[in-house]
């Protein structure tokens, strides 16, 4: 019994041997059935798409930037084009470490440059990197070759086609064309998944900023295959080709341009042409400008951006547009269409100009002194730019609130809309009795309604809101949102750019009709009969003399359109402002006229001046005497 069961153990203590091993080969029997049915797997069902995998990892792709789109003036004249140029780049963690140093002198010698200024670009912590450096642009293709003559003494340096932008005009274009530069990381941050990349040019002010997205194009690239060390496998690279940026057309005419700058000179200020009918802008000038070209030149652009910061007369402002004045009796021409529209005197009625009027605790003087201009109408006020007559209908007839209400109709302290990014255009201001109260600290009285009536205390315009002011009245109660695209074009399409209505007021046309023949009648029975004398148009506006705060000098406005007696589609509206902060000098009418005829005439600023006689007002450098 004692043998028996211990042979019965035995054999019991085998099968358990034997089953365990059993069981343990089968597991490595089904795990590598599984590891078998999973490599045949892999290289057969999924072999393509690891294969397809395996050449990602090997290729190496190359941004190909696309030309930027080139900008015209409306009748095709080029005013922005590209010159062929190159940049070029390193990628530092292609590059091995015990050769750094050996590439960056051997680099630095060939684009003629200190190491240092290699160096700089280059610090410790991104040699290890694979994103892309620019190290110079505006490289010589002579350069370039040079360089890729010696590219296996160069690992990590690479190449690229960066066009130089041409201005080929510059001067008082520089406002509205803007520039390009180098894409910053803040603004690579914003842009990012819009395409742009760490080697973007982008558009930095006025059109190149403001349609930066229509110039940009769409970028290409170029794909070749390496090996571990990055060596190219293939010898035809894959290339996608970029798409051009598209062409822009501006509504700006050079030659109108070209007309106005001369016509203001060289005097701080501006002059804007437009056409009320569409809003489209024709020539728009600010001095002082600066020359465009400097921001080509990567080497001097630092010290040159440094001076036009730094200039006293701020030539990097666009006065059109950013700078704001007290609009001074230009704002009568709204006092007038308020006085009709509203109906709260007859067109008849005389208010009687002594030369000053005694009100509140001062003497309230009209620019012509005593005796004044005795009984004048509503008409003759106009033409004569009467103080005293415009201080009492405001202080006694229109009030504040309704003053205030025409202004703002008029676009006044609105936000002009214009498609120009020289920065944010001024919405300029326009004095509110309540808001004037929290500011000053005390309370309206009828002294500001007088100051407001005749354009100064705290009313602030800019030239192109007065001249949409008159567009307003041009096209009798309709303003057109002012714009300086005018047509976009690409080798499949040409888009043209609709007019907007940007403002509108509800006014008989007999409202408009009389304002436009009392702008007329200033012309010829007033202020400024002598500097808009022309036989080749009949002009309609108004002058204005601001006080900006000197003794001996104003602030000189004229604003005006002509033909009077055509229709708005034939007409053109002109301003010229020139600040107090020169020299005195009543130029801005005499400025206008010279744009009229010169547009009107067909005719350049030399003939146009020849023609008005007005030679002798000028030194050799366009002055006035």
């Amino acid at each position: 019994m004692y043998s028996n069961s211990f042979y019965n153990n035995q054999n019991d203590e085998t099968h358990d041997k034997q089953r365990k091993v059993f069981f343990l080969a089968l597991i490595i029997f089904i795990i590598m059935v599984i590891y078998i049915l999973r490599l045949f797997s892999m290289q057969i069902f999924a072999g393509s798409e690891y294969r397809n995998q395996s050449v990602k990892i090997s290729r190496k792709t190359r941004i190909i930037p696309a030309e930027r789109g080139e900008i015209y003036d409306r009748n095709s004249f080029p005013l922005v084009s590209n010159t062929e140029s190159f940049a070029i780049d390193i990628t530092p963690g292609e590059i091995p470490p015990e050769k750094f140093d050996s590439v960056i002198s051997r680099l630095a010698n060939y684009l003629e440059i200190p190491k240092q200024t290699i160096d700089e670009k280059l610090p410790k912590n991104i040699r290890k990197s694979y994103t892309t450096i620019e190290i110079k642009s505006n490289i010589p293709f002579s350069t370039v070759s040079q360089i890729a003559e010696n590219s296996y003494d160069l690992p990590g340096v690479t190449w690229r086609s960066k066009p130089i932008r041409n201005y080929n005009i510059t001067g008082s274009m520089s406002h509205i064309l803007g520039y390009v530069g180098n894409i910053t990381k803040d603004e690579l941050k914003l842009l990012y998944n819009k395409g742009y990349s760490n080697t973007s040019i982008i558009g930095k002010d006025g059109i190149e900023k403001q349609y930066d997205s229509l110039l940009q194009g769409v970028s290409g690239s170029e794909t070749r295959i390496v090996d571990a060390k990055g060596r190219y496998m293939n010898e035809e690279p894959e290339i996608q080709e970029p798409e051009k940026g598209k062409n822009l057309v501006l509504t700006i005419d050079f030659s109108i341009q070209e007309l106005a700058e001369k016509a203001l000179g060289e005097r701080n200020g501006s002059a804007i042409v437009l056409k009320p009918s569409t809003g489209e802008i024709l020539a728009m000038v600010s001095y002082p400008y600066y020359d465009l070209n400097i921001f080509t030149n990567s080497d001097t652009l630092g010290s040159e951006y440094k001076k036009l910061t730094e200039d006293p007369k701020k030539p990097l402002l666009n006065r059109a547009i950013n700078a704001t004045y007290p609009p001074a009796s230009t704002f009568k021409v709204i006092m007038s269409t308020a006085a009709y529209a509203e109906n709260i005197i007859p067109p008849t009625k005389k208010i009687e100009c002594k030369g000053e009027l005694d009100y509140g605790d001062r003497i309230w003087h009209c620019h012509i002194g005593k005796p004044g201009h005795g009984y004048l109408d509503l008409q003759n006020a106009l033409a004569q730019s009467c103080n005293i007559f415009y201080w009492t209908l405001g202080r006694d007839y229109l009030h504040e609130d309704t003053i205030s209400s025409y202004a703002r109709q008029f676009g006044y302290g609105q936000p002009l809309g214009i498609d120009l990014q020289t920065s944010t255009s001024s919405s300029g201001y326009v004095p509110d009795p309540i808001i004037h109260e929290r500011r000053h600290r005390r309370k309206w009285v009828g002294g500001d309604t007088m100051n407001m009536s005749i354009g100064q205390s705290d009313t602030l315009v800019t030239p192109l809101h007065v001249a949409d002011m008159m567009a307003m009245v041009v096209n009798k109660g309709t303003i057109y949102k002012p714009h300086i695209l005018k047509q976009i074009r690409n080798t499949e399409s040409v888009t043209d750019i609709q007019r907007e209505i940007l403002w509108q007021m509800d006014i008989p046309n007999s409202v408009w009709e009389q304002v436009q023949t009392d702008l007329r009648y200033t012309i010829t029975n007033g202020t400024a009969q002598f500097p808009l004398r022309n036989k080749i148009v009949q002009i309609a506006g108004k002058t204005g003399t601001a006080e900006m705060g000197f003794s001996d000098r104003w602030h000189s406005w004229f604003v005006a359109y002509a033909p009077f007696d055509a229709s708005a589609e034939d007409a053109i509206v002109v301003v010229v402002s020139v600040e107090a902060t020169n020299i005195w000098e009543w130029w801005a009418p005499y400025a206008s006229n010279i744009i009229f005829q010169g547009y009107f005439a067909k005719q350049t600023y030399e003939e146009a001046v020849d023609a008005l006689g007005f030679k002798y007002l000028m030194k050799p450098t366009g002055r006035q005497e």
